[in-house]
């Protein structure tokens, strides 16, 4: 029977040990300097919507916008991003196409000592599924948004 509890216990430290290691991990990337010459500011962003998202734009954004960057044939371009909102939609739908909702997200980047304002736009479709497991579909619609905000990064010139 001891050997049952401590088997309990050492299951239930390894999933505090694993939770607690994400969430720094999420806070660690918000603060991450420039990484491969992208650099992406979520301070502002950090004010207006606070975490989770700031943490989710900075974990997935330069990731983004380096693939989006070598796509267009830029690779090692310089960038500098700072995100100001990150607006999503109703989550049960919207007036959008087929009851969507549109996401947005809104900053500048700066590319060659230019900077530029700039608004990427994704629309969300509901599923039954994102009820139950919001926090995951939220990530997913703010990957969506880092995924089109790159996309127009890597059109600037």
């Amino acid at each position: 029977m001891s050997a049952f509890a401590l088997t309990r216990r050492a299951a239930l430290v390894a999933f505090v040990a694993v939770a607690a290691s994400k969430a720094a991990a999420r806070t660690a990337l918000a603060r991450l300097g420039p990484v491969g010459g992208i650099r992406v500011d979520v301070a502002p962003l950090l004010e207006n919507s606070g975490e989770p998202t700031a943490g989710w734009v900075a974990q997935t954004l330069p990731a983004a916008i380096s693939q989006a960057l070598a796509a267009a044939g830029r690779s090692g371009t310089p960038v500098s991003v700072r995100i100001d909102y990150v607006m999503l939609g109703s989550n049960s739908g919207g007036a959008g196409p087929a009851g969507s909702s549109p996401d947005q997200m809104v900053g500048v980047v700066t590319i060659g000592g230019v900077e530029r304002p700039l608004r990427a736009s994704t629309w969300y479709y509901p599923m039954p599924t994102d009820n139950v497991m919001i926090e995951q579909s939220n990530f997913d619609r703010v990957a969506q948004l880092s995924q089109a905000f790159a996309y127009w990064v890597a059109r600037e010139q």
